[in-house]
């Protein structure tokens, strides 16, 4: 049996990349998996540097199969005459985004702070609309903290077919995640426009079409990542996930805020671990304050598409990669997901294509 290594690959690949371009290399049996990083100098011809790559790869005992992600960095806008003025900018216009081939819709789920749920709530509800009967993606847009391998039990890496990386069909839905890309256990050390390049080429290198919606775990803030998103793809609404408590809802309102600003529609505001059960007396208890996203929703003149209970039962599904909505579907907790759905559904006047 043939001892692939990162070392060999290295080697093989020296004839034809330079080795500061490799960013990484994931072996898993005869798969391998390579990110080629080539920073503001992406070669004119990529197409067939990747095809070189391939081919230096496929031909080393042991390989079964080679797949290939090049990402680079855009060079940084001219100065303008005159020189740079300090303080506040208005939002320069964005370019037109443009919608992804084969994609009825797009909808982010977003937050303005990390650890409310978004991403569990994203997943499920992702599975929600499946079982309305839509053809549904789910995109892991969270760069630097890829969760969605975890939370669908994805342990197999995308093929290319075409030039176009092939997601991977979970829980029968269509899923992409640098995660699936890269080691799991490797961070990923990169700049804002090595990031807004990742960003674009998993919207736009990913075959995902036909799909009726494509959900987007976006990660928490308001930064390189969202602002990629809005400008490279056409969104049909956004989806901002909080907790009750008043921190998380000040940086909800920002999310929104910002997606109201690039003129996105707001389909809904969701309130997740809105309540404890107690399993042992029943008593309901509010750990993390109740009723917060609905007021704030009534506020902002957005919907309130509803609360998500704090339960051990939707922890445990995520961490086993079988979401709550798919391990125990006739749940509360999956139909409060359920709920969400439809309005969403409903918000986007989406039927099955």
């Amino acid at each position: 049996m043939s001892d692939l290594s990162e070392s060999a690959i290295r080697s093989a690949l020296s004839d034809v990349i330079r080795g500061d371009a490799i960013s990484a290399i994931v072996i898993d049996d005869g798969s391998v998996g390579i990110v080629l990083d080539f920073g503001s100098d992406k070669p004119a011809d990529a197409g067939a540097v990747r095809a070189r790559a391939e081919a230096a790869v496929k031909g080393m005992p042991g390989v079964s199969s080679v797949n290939v992600v090049m990402t680079a960095a855009k060079a940084p806008p001219a100065m303008p005459s005159g020189g740079m003025k300090l303080g506040a900018h208005g939002t320069p216009p964005p370019p037109k985004p443009t919608t992804i081939p084969g994609v009825r819709h797009v909808v982010a789920v977003a937050s303005g702070k990390g650890g409310v749920g978004k991403s569990t709530t994203s997943v499920n509800l992702a599975l929600a609309l499946r079982d309305l009967g839509l053809s549904v993606g789910i995109l892991d847009a969270d760069i630097f903290g890829p969760s969605l391998p975890m939370l669908l039990g994805i342990n197999e890496k995308p093929s290319l077919k075409d030039g176009m990386i092939q997601p991977i069909l979970s829980h029968g839905v269509k899923a992409m995640s640098i995660g699936l890309l890269i080691d799991i256990d490797q961070p990923v050390v990169w700049r804002g426009p090595r990031v807004m390049g990742a960003t674009q080429q998993l919207l736009k290198e990913v075959a995902w079409g036909p799909l009726d919606v494509l959900i987007v775990d976006m990660p928490p803030g308001t930064g390189d990542v969202q602002l990629t998103m809005v400008q490279q793809a056409t969104l049909s609404g956004a989806v901002i996930v909080s907790t009750p408590q008043d921190l998380a809802l000040i940086d909800a309102r920002k999310g929104l805020a910002m997606f109201r600003k690039v003129n996105v529609p707001i389909l809904g505001i969701v309130e997740n671990m809105s309540s404890y059960l107690c399993p042992a007396c029943g008593h309901e208890a509010h750990i993390f304050g109740h009723g917060g996203a609905a007021e704030a929703a009534s506020e902002l003149d957005a919907p309130f598409l509803g609360g998500i209970p704090l339960d051990m039962k939707i922890r445990l599904s995520a961490d086993e990669g079988n979401p709550i909505v798919e391990s125990a579907p006739d749940s509360p907790e999956a139909a409060a997901y359920r709920r969400i759905a439809k309005a969403v559904a409903a918000s986007l006047n989406a039927v099955p294509a």
